[in-house]
């Protein structure tokens, strides 16, 4: 496609969102982009391969947070692609206007200037040649001068969306909030409004002029924050976390897009959704006989126009309609399904009680492999761990907790102060409060091994760590 006006089109995925209205599959530390939820891959890699037919060659820039940036690397590795991904890491969230500006700033580094095709990674596209068209369409105005976004044509009166209202030529006259019943209906019957599918098109350098004149500050501590960068090889960049930190928190859409002229609207209609709630996620999904979508261990009986998903468990329905049935290994969620938008409300208290359910899995990923929670109570836990082959865990202590670790599956090098042995299946060691340790997989299979702890506080911020190659903070 860039052979038309013989440049470069940069992707830019998005991949810093948290997607609280699908919890309790959901998670702050392992959001829906994550999830294979409409198919074999997850909504990350089908974005991935989806943004490469249009981009051709180029290596995607994906804006990552912190506490993501592991999985995204092994879920864009396993892929295979034939580029070589760039991961911009946030240390802090900060919206979507600085990251489009840091990867603006990034992709036209030594005096390039691309397009920029920013998508976010969280969103479903079931007609991709449509989509690729459409970007087609918003190349050739973007040669021309114009910011490019892409609208979707509408097929009801939504109140979960925010809409893009158009005037002649395609120009963009307004966005508008998320309307009320009344008022989407309105909007529908006007024929000039579209869905606003937060997928856009612009050169880099007009982006960066757009910026330097409306968000001057945003753009200097964007600036600042790419050239003090700590830098990984080519493919991985954490921005220096003070200066993005004084990065003011804005939409790209409210700080700059809404604000200019020239704005140019490229309609589609390319099966999108923003998979924004459980309800739409039941729109897409295909559905048995009686309109229920049903996923996992689920017996339904009498049962209609539902969402039933189950992850860790069989769970049986009997005589219910418009209902959603949601079952992790830690939490289960039922409710109305046309009131899915809601769940907001249960993450906003769990967070307020002080709850890890709103953050975490019972199972947490980490740089190194993951353990789940089997069982927890006052002053003990006990947690399976699997630490992948040539991984290691950092080396750390705990002030208020002891270990004791028996191995189950693989070998393991631990290390305990100044002593360092192996340990075989069946064998355990056992760490002290205070004591420095380490973990570490030097086999070719996975390490499985058990860990129980003991103590007064077993929260994870009781890790003080002394050295670690993953480059996370000492505590």
């Amino acid at each position: 496609m860039s052979s038309q006006v013989d440049i470069q089109v940069q992707p830019v995925i998005l991949a810093g969102g948290f997607g609280s209205r699908l919890w309790p599959l959901s998670r702050k530390l392992y959001p829906k982009q994550l999830f294979r939820l409409t198919g074999d891959k997850t909504l990350l890699q089908e974005t991935c391969y989806r943004i490469k037919d249009v981009s051709g060659s180029c290596s995607p820039i994906i804006m990552v947070g912190e506490e993501h940036r592991f999985m995204v690397m092994e879920q864009v590795a396993d892929l295979g692609l034939d580029t070589t991904v760039r991961l911009i890491v946030e240390p802090v969230r900060r919206d979507t206007a600085p990251a489009c500006l840091v990867a603006a700033l990034e992709a036209s580094s030594g005096g390039a200037d691309p397009f920029l095709l920013i998508a976010p990674a969280d969103h479903l596209i079931q007609k991709a040649d449509e989509f690729v068209q459409a970007a087609s369409k918003g190349l050739l105005l973007a040669a021309q001068g114009a910011l490019v976004t892409f609208g979707i044509r509408p097929d009801r009166a939504e109140t979960a969306y925010g809409y893009i209202e158009v005037g002649d030529g395609g120009r963009v006259r307004q966005f508008v909030e998320k309307p009320d019943q009344v008022t989407a209906e309105k909007y529908i019957a006007r024929g000039n409004f579209y869905w606003n599918s937060g997928i856009f098109l612009f050169r880099a350098s007009r982006l960066l002029e757009e910026a330097e004149r409306l968000v001057p500050e945003m753009l200097g501590a964007c600036r600042d924050a790419l050239e003090e960068a700590r830098r990984e090889g080519d493919s991985l960049i954490y921005l220096n976390k003070e200066s993005f930190s004084k990065c003011p928190s804005d939409s790209i859409d409210y700080a700059i897009l809404e604000r200019v002229k020239g704005l140019s609207m490229v309609p589609v209609d390319m099966g999108w959704s923003d998979v924004g709630s459980w309800q739409a996620l039941h729109e897409v999904l295909p559905k048995d006989e009686s309109g229920n979508v049903i996923q996992g261990d689920v017996i339904a009986i009498d049962t209609s126009d539902s969402l039933v998903w189950a992850e860790d468990r069989l769970v049986a329905t009997l005589g219910i309609k418009d209902i959603l049935v949601i079952e992790t290994a830690d939490a289960v969620l039922v409710q109305p399904l046309n009131s899915s938008q809601e769940i907001r409300r249960v993450v906003k208290h769990l967070k307020s009680a002080g709850r890890e359910e709103y953050l975490v899995h019972k199972t947490a990923y980490r740089p190194w492999g993951s353990y789940t929670v089997l069982e927890e109570a006052p002053r003990f836990k006990i947690k399976r761990i699997s630490v992948k082959p040539g991984a290691k865990l950092s080396l750390q202590m705990h002030y208020h907790r002891s270990e004791h670790w028996v191995v189950v599956k693989g070998t393991a090098r631990v290390t305990r102060d100044s002593d360092v042995f192996l340990l075989r299946e069946s064998e355990s060691t056992f760490i002290s409060p205070g004591q420095r340790h380490r973990l570490e997989n030097p086999g070719r299979i996975p390490l499985e091994i058990i860990e129980i702890q003991n103590g007064s506080y077993l929260g994870e911020d009781d890790i003080v760590r002394f050295e670690d190659q993953y480059g996370r903070d000492k505590t």
